[in-house]
């Protein structure tokens, strides 16, 4: 059986907490894509984690997890993140972890070309998180990366990488007037942080090839949503790798299987981080609220999130992009703090009223059409059961599912493992 957790909207829909949730189900997690630009959060009974670039099914003892050839890889980073789950008493070995041999090293001068052309951009900037994974995806196309398979031969990597850091330089000292790099520090950067994860790198697909016909089930967890897809998503305020659940094998290493269903995550409203259009942004006292209700703030940056009503349009476009099989709604509690809940049924678009998901400068122009559905204006964070939810709960639920056309299975009404109920 292969399933995947995939965004439907603009990321931070809550893919961790049912990727923690559902991997009990599930033998091996695998992340197919991106690095460590978003972050899933994860709340269960051994504490609270933020995951930036291990799968999420990490938390679990008996499930194995995979960091496949689609993603980006900062070694730096990933040292800290296993640090903190092993303070935790999250016990991290290569039976539990397996990196591929293909994923691609986020290099410091890929965070630093990431920073500088930030900076140089000034108000015109693409919101990006300085973390470097444009430029280390660029270089993945323009084969001028490491990969991950480099630290098992370092003698190669030596001979190699003064030519790299040179060419880098081409730009940073040349371009940007920034100092240049030196290869030896880059060189001590790599065995600092990337030797020690030797006995983690392998062929992981054979690896999962081996564990399908096995008979083992896997987990394919996106990071970030389909609207920021590199090529499906609000581009150029996108990712730089494809978010979509049509993507996950060939991330994860294993491009002859076709996933067997898609939980598309969404949340009962809208939340996006960083720059680019969004159509139903609420401001003032209305995202204010919103905002603290839901503490929409970035898991990986710690940026307040930008935050509006449930988008229908850009929910049924992702649910397309995704092929979605069912959706889990997360986060139905917050609304709580409403007393009328705006959706966005429509855009407005140069006068022109569209219920479908532009693009380019057509998205940019589109203003919200809005209804209200009446709140509930109670704590519902204690239901279980679809039933134990008020009346205009359980409708707002149906009308959200109504105008997708797809079944919503799970609804989460709290951060924890068991706040959440099945319909």
């Amino acid at each position: 059986m292969l399933g995947c957790i995939a965004g439907i909207n603009w990321g931070d829909e809550g893919k961790g907490r049912m990727v923690d949730l559902l991997s009990e189900g599930y033998d091996i997690v695998v992340r197919y894509q991106g690095g460590n630009n978003a972050g899933h959060t994860v709340v269960n009974d051994r504490g609270r984690f933020i995951l930036n670039l291990l799968p999420s099914g990490i938390l679990r003892e008996n499930t194995v997890n995979v960091m496949g050839p689609g993603m980006v890889i900062d070694l730096e980073h990933l040292r800290g993140e296993v640090k903190k789950l092993r303070d935790a008493g999250i016990d991290i070995t290569p039976e539990h972890l397996k990196i591929s041999d293909k994923a691609v090293i986020c290099m410091p001068y890929h965070k630093l070309l990431d920073i500088l052309e930030e900076d140089r951009l000034g108000d015109a900037k693409f919101g990006s998180t300085r973390r470097g994974i444009a430029p280390v995806y660029a270089d993945k196309y323009m084969k001028k990366a490491f990969r991950m398979g480099d630290l098992l031969d370092m003698d190669s990597v030596r001979r190699k990488l003064p030519a790299v850091v040179e060419w880098k330089n081409l730009l940073i000292r040349d371009g940007y007037k920034s100092q240049a790099l030196e290869s030896s520090k880059m060189l001590e950067w790599l065995e600092t942080y990337g030797l020690p994860f030797k006995e983690y790198i392998c062929d992981t697909s054979e690896y999962l090839w081996n564990a399908y016909d096995g008979g083992s089930s896997i987990l394919f967890e996106a990071q970030l949503g389909a609207l920021r897809d590199i090529d499906f998503g609000i581009y150029p305020y996108t990712t730089s790798s494809s978010t979509i659940a049509a993507y996950a094998p060939i991330g994860a290493g294993i491009p002859d299987k076709k996933v067997d269903h898609v939980i598309g995550v969404m949340k009962a409203y809208s939340s996006c981080v960083g720059e680019g259009p969004f159509a139903s942004e609420l401001f003032g006292d209305q995202g204010h609220i919103l905002r603290e209700a839901g503490c929409e703030y970035g898991a990986a940056t710690g940026r307040p999130r930008r935050v509006g009503g449930f988008d229908v349009p850009a929910s049924r476009y992702g649910v397309r992009m995704q092929g979605a099989s069912c959706i889990a709604l997360t986060k139905l509690d917050v609304l709580s703090c409403f007393e009328k809940i705006p959706v966005c049924r429509a855009y407005d678009i140069d006068g022109e009223i569209t219920e479908s998901f532009p693009s380019g400068e057509r998205l940019i122009r589109a203003k919200p059409v809005y209804e209200y559905l009446d709140g509930w204006s109670c704590d519902i964070s204690g239901c279980r059961s679809y039933d134990q939810l008020p009346a205009a709960a359980r409708e707002y639920i149906s009308h959200i599912q109504r105008n997708i056309s797809c079944p919503i299975r799970y609804v989460s009404v709290g951060p924890g493992r068991d706040e959440y109920f099945e319909i």
